[in-house]
């Protein structure tokens, strides 16, 4: 009795596949390939890297129009009428193309000031010693308003004079 359990469970469980069996379904399932498919295939055959060369020509597409557009802005081509239009938009889209190639515009150690080096900053026990020597050589403070008429007087305090509530 045994025997014939050993038998009928050998009956129900399927063969074990080789692996040539497995290649042979996977390559049924493929659909045949255009000659742009095979073309981009023979280039390069990573997917990742198919989508990064498209994002890359993507990007290029996108520079070169905004750098276009920024450029046709300033140059007047002759029996064309140059219409003035704000650049700001297309620059925006032109530097942020540009940084994602690593290209950083604008950006440089002396902050615009036209080589110069920049200006050191004050700190906290300099700026105090400023104050005293102002305030040693110069006392008194003048204010300018300049709005007219504007009177002041000294006047000894007088007692505020109460006013009645407003009924409305």
């Amino acid at each position: 009795m045994p025997e014939e359990v050993k038998e009928e469970e050998k009956l129900d469980s399927p063969e074990p596949e080789t692996p040539e069996e497995v290649k042979e379904e996977v390559k049924e399932e493929e659909k045949p390939k255009g000659m742009l498919g095979k073309l981009t295939d023979a280039i390069v055959p990573d997917h990742d890297e198919q989508m990064a060369i498209i994002s890359t020509f993507v990007r290029l597409g996108i520079l070169v129009w905004s750098g276009g557009i920024l450029t046709l802005n300033y140059v007047a081509i002759p029996n064309f009428p140059q219409k003035n239009i704000d650049p700001t938009f297309i620059a925006s889209v032109f530097t942020g193309v540009l940084a994602t190639f690593g290209v950083q515009t604008a950006k440089s150690k002396n902050n615009g000031n036209g080589g110069k080096p920049p200006a050191p900053a004050v700190s906290k026990a300099d700026m105090e010693k400023l104050i005293e020597k102002a305030s040693q050589t110069a006392p008194a403070q003048i204010i300018r308003i300049e709005q007219a008429p504007l009177n002041l007087t000294a006047a000894a305090n007088q007692p505020k004079k109460e006013e009645p509530p407003v009924v409305l």
